[in-house]
């Protein structure tokens, strides 16, 4: 898994996932919004498993080697 998640891109996925799971747990929003735990955890190991198919990559650093 080579990261392809980057800098603001990374803040926002753990920031809105953070929300989604918050809003979850006080009751505000349904069942649904344990969704959250997908954008957390694809913030937190900077990898996106759809990326790679859509061929995009928002993290500066590129390792060709």
């Amino acid at each position: 898994m080579k990261s392809n998640v980057g800098g603001i891109d990374k803040i926002l996925r753990i920031v809105v996932g953070v929300a989604l799971i918050a809003l979850a747990a006080m009751g505000q929003i349904g069942v649904w919004g344990y969704i959250g735990v997908v954008p957390l955890l694809t913030g937190l190991f900077n990898f996106c498993p759809v990326y790679p198919l859509l061929g995009i990559n928002t993290c500066g650093l590129r390792k060709d080697a």
